[in-house]
Parts: structure tokens; sequence; C-alpha cells
């Protein structure tokens, strides 16, 4: 996966969007308001930021070179993730399921239940 099918596949979550609170060169994934991911470049390599459970974030650094600490983020609850192309693409599709999901739990309960009815919670919680 590179940056470009990276992008598409944040944006192909149900209302998921893009800002760019830091700047142009950052492309923000949100749900509602909340960040659930970042795209950025550096020396051509692209690079995702997504939220993880603590315990999982150390797992995936261990079994992955391309996974390390946030970058400029919690690093309990964020992996930066290379696109070098050594994590395989069902695998960084899992994570990015898996920070849209834990970001959409933590919205205020009416916001979470309205995106429920209206996309499913099986479209939701991949």
């Amino acid at each position: 996966m590179d940056g470009d099918a990276a992008k598409d596949y944040f944006l192909s979550r149900p209302e998921a969007w893009l800002d760019f609170p830091f700047g142009p060169d950052v492309y923000v994934f949100k749900i509602r308001k909340k960040m659930f991911g970042t795209l950025g470049w550096e020396d051509d390599l692209a690079r995702i930021n997504l939220k993880c459970d603590p315990e999982e974030a150390l797992i995936l650094r261990d079994v992955f070179d391309a996974v390390l600490p946030g970058y400029h983020m919690n690093k309990t609850h964020w992996n930066t993730v290379l696109l070098d192309g050594s994590v395989p693409q069902g695998e960084l599709e899992r994570m990015i399921d898996m920070s849209y999901g834990l970001v959409l739990r933590s919205l205020p309960r009416k916001e979470r239940l309205g995106l429920e009815v209206a996309h499913g919670s099986e479209a939701l919680y991949k």
C-alpha cells in the first residue's frame, strides 16, 4: 500500500473526511471532529499515524520493523507505520479499521448511535 492507496482507504470509511489543520503536507482523517489517522511523506516515503490499543501497539512494533511509536503523538496510544511495503495490505487495512473504530467508540453516545443507525454496525466496526 502506498500513500495514495492509504488515502483512498482512509476516505472509504463511512463519513470519514480530510482536514489539514497542520498545514498542506499532513493529511488528517477524521470521523466527525475527531482524528483517526494522519498521512504524510518524508523523503518520498509515506507514513501514517494510527490510534491503537496500547498492548497491541507494542505487539505490532515487535512484529513489524515499519511500525514505530507515534511520531508527534501519544506513544502509548498511537503508532506510526512506514508504508515501505513490508506490512501486508490486509494488515494495514485492519490497523486503519481499528483506529477508526477506537475513535468512533469515543464519540458521544448520540453521535455514535446516529452513525450506527445510518451505516450499520457491520460497516462501522470491521
